[in-house]
């Protein structure tokens, strides 16, 4: 069996490929760079296993897989494997294979059974000091961290590695060596914490992880059943935990819907139960540890004499101390996190039919903007994280995603709300120019507007100047009249007086004599 893939020398791999094997496990690039080398005939292939199927497509594969499947025999055994089962596995299978046959071991995309699910909702800001006390109150964890982005992976990796943990980045970004010993000291357990990417850790076979953690839950439901599923395996138990805030509510009952399973509220660690874990995490620690008599002999005569002027109390708390007191001093005067609750007016609003009605508010400390995409462009939460890294400089905290038929909605930190709106209108989509505005804008203004109107009972303004004209006009008297004003049948004084016609008597059987005159067009 020879694996053969990107990063790694190629010259090797055609050596193996001449001497002959059985098994190709590859990339679709590596293998298409091979077979146009001609040193790989697919010609004698007889089955063809796809891993991560979907994954590969949206990955921009499509063509290199058409290519290498081009070059398999037709009589073929063609195997899919996924760990879930979504609309696109259907069309690839469509594609792909003939007389397809669905095998499903347990419950379509339904989660491992042996893996307890644990939900800490927090407020944004605090979503890295959540992360730091379960880390802190689970010494002896060895899992994944599971981030949205290659920028937030590597931010993480690297405050983590700062503050003293045993952590490390796997992303696209790094290249095929990087990636490989990265892994090799991830399962030689030389690191503790890997912080990954969906794509960059789909695949992964890391045996005995007890912990995978989502810093933030995935835009789709798929991808958190494969993070979920890298623990309890093989019969083991695993833990699932999800640190999110109150707009990711949503996205955590539809995952709760088809994995068939409930988040537990998990209680978040005080800084004193996470010194008295670490303590104990100490002790056990010089329990274990092995003692080499022979090698350590011929240097015990000084330590004892070294350390003869301290009593058995004083040197057990300072070898405690010595490894304790890093935890101890961090979390000394530090406020606990608080778990963030809806507030008692919103949770009342969501429950009347006429909250419902009304436009949606964004979150304190957020702005909601439109932009003029949805989900009839094949527009998805991935391509609108996709632009806001194109075209902007440092981090974007996105909040709620509401994706519509025509355009969508979502939410960015008030402070970036400016700087994303002038950078996505300068932005082309699949050829589309982007539209982005700050939600309601306009008619927050204009209902402002005809609020004060009707609170001061205010005239419009050509009301308001005939007022005005009125009231500087002088009076009657004033302008020199002495009598008053006639009455309103005053008229008929106008017609008291000879009848008599003026002229000759006009002929009434004259065809059109009373026709009325055209109205001239004001």
């Amino acid at each position: 069996m020879l694996p053969v893939y990107g990063g790694s020398s190629i010259e090797s791999q055609i050596r193996a490929l001449k001497n002959g094997v059985h098994i190709i496990v590859a990339t679709p690039g590596r293998l298409i760079d091979l077979m146009e080398r001609k040193t790989v005939s697919l010609a004698t292939i007889e089955n063809v296993v796809m891993d991560e199927a979907d994954e590969m497509l949206n990955m921009g594969f499509t063509d290199s897989i058409n290519a290498i499947l081009a070059e398999v025999p037709q009589e073929r055994n063609t195997l899919l494997f996924s760990a879930t089962m979504s609309p696109e596995i259907a069309r690839i299978a469509k594609n792909y294979l003939r007389d397809a046959k669905e095998i499903t071991i347990g419950r379509k995309n339904e989660g491992t059974a042996n893996v307890k699910h644990l939900v800490y909702v927090v407020h944004a800001k605090d979503k890295y000091a959540a992360l730091k006390r379960i880390v802190d109150y689970l010494p002896e964890i060895y899992g994944i961290i599971f981030c949205r982005t290659r920028k937030e992976t590597q931010e993480i990796a690297d405050k983590l590695i700062q503050e003293g943990y045993n952590a490390d980045a796997l992303h696209g970004e790094l290249s095929q060596a990087q990636r490989d010993l990265v892994m090799q000291k991830f399962r030689m357990r030389n690191l503790q914490l890997l912080v990954a990417t969906d794509v960059a850790a789909r695949g992964l076979d890391v045996d005995d992880l007890t912990h995978v953690i989502n810093y933030g839950l995935p835009d789709d439901t798929e991808s958190y059943t494969h993070r979920s599923g890298r623990t309890g395996r093989a019969g083991k138990t695993g833990t699932s935990i999800a640190i999110i805030n109150l707009r990711e509510k949503g996205k955590m009952r539809e995952i709760e819907r088809i994995i068939g399973k409930k988040f537990q509220p998990g209680e978040m660690p005080t800084g004193k139960q996470i010194c008295e874990k670490q303590l104990l995490k100490v002790i056990d620690d010089l329990e274990k540890v092995k003692v080499n008599e022979e090698e350590i002999a011929d240097f015990m005569p000084d330590v004892y004499r070294k350390l003869d002027w301290l009593s058995k109390e004083d040197l057990i708390k300072r070898m405690v101390s010595h490894e304790f007191n890093r935890f101890l001093d961090y979390y000394r005067d530090r406020e606990d996190v608080e778990i963030a609750t809806e507030p008692a007016s919103d949770r009342k609003a969501k429950g009347e039919k006429s909250g419902r009605t009304g436009a949606r508010k964004a979150e304190p400390g957020y702005t909601r903007l439109f932009i003029s995409l949805g989900k009839a462009d094949n527009f998805l939460p991935a391509d609108l994280i996709s632009l806001l890294n194109s075209h902007t400089r440092g981090r974007i905290d996105v909040g709620r995603i509401d994706l519509m038929k025509n355009f969508s909605f979502f939410e960015v930190e008030e402070e970036s709300a400016k700087t994303v709106v002038k950078a996505l209108n300068r932005a082309n989509w699949r050829g589309r120019r982007v539209t982005v505005e700050i939600a309601g804008e306009e008619s927050k203004e204009a209902s402002k507007g005809r609020t004060k109107a009707k609170e001061g009972n205010a005239r419009p303004a050509k009301e308001t100047r005939k007022a005005e004209k009125a009231k500087n006009k002088p009076s009657r008297e004033e302008r020199g009249y002495t009598q008053p004003r006639g009455r309103k049948d005053d008229w008929k004084k106008f017609f008291q007086h000879n009848n008599e016609l003026r002229g000759p008597e006009p002929d009434f059987d004259e065809e059109g004599w009373a026709k009325p005159s055209k109205k001239k067009k004001k």
